[in-house]
């Protein structure tokens, strides 16, 4: 049985953005009950030398948004990052939910083999469409999706596994 690109990657992306929506909303609600600024959180690190929060959902979103233009043959829509509160974050978010909506499985499904080529390292690394999606994007989406869960599960945010996981259907 053949893939669907579009399965694999489309509703794969709403699923986990709705979750990452879902904390961002716990994140908000734990900082205005413990008067602390969101600042504090957004700006928060596992460790120095990664991305603060804003970074990690920043590269998550950007990472569905454009896997689902490119496997679709198009350009992903550019997004300014200059989010500085939850709900700017919780918005960005839902523009990207948004727009994945956009695409349909006619779009995506077949392009196992379309040539996608992204800068790696400042070097144009060329992929097969699958290679792409299953070696590139998910692991990549699903890194920055796991920092910003545990950036905030660190500082105190009351999240577990359902929350990163979702509702199994």
């Amino acid at each position: 049985m053949a893939i669907s690109m579009y399965q694999a990657s489309v509703p794969v992306f709403v699923r986990m953005l709705t979750n990452l929506k879902n904390i961002l909303g716990k994140a908000s609600a734990f900082a205005q009950s413990k008067k602390i600024e969101d600042s504090v959180l957004l700006n928060a690190r596992l460790f120095p030398d990664m991305f603060p929060l804003t970074r990690q959902v920043h590269i998550a979103t950007d990472f569905a948004r454009g896997t689902g233009a490119r496997l679709a043959g198009s350009e992903p829509p550019a997004y300014e990052d200059n989010e500085k509160t939850f709900a700017e974050l919780i918005s960005r978010v839902d523009r990207t939910i948004e727009y994945l909506g956009t695409l349909k499985s006619g779009q995506i499904d077949g392009s196992e083999e379309r040539e996608i080529v992204r800068p790696i390292r400042g070097e144009p690394k060329k992929f097969s469409g699958i290679n792409y999606l299953l070696q590139f994007a998910l692991p990549n989406f699903y890194f920055h999706m796991t920092a910003a869960y545990a950036v905030l599960r660190h500082n105190g945010v009351e999240l577990g596994k359902a929350d990163f996981i979702g509702a199994l259907d």
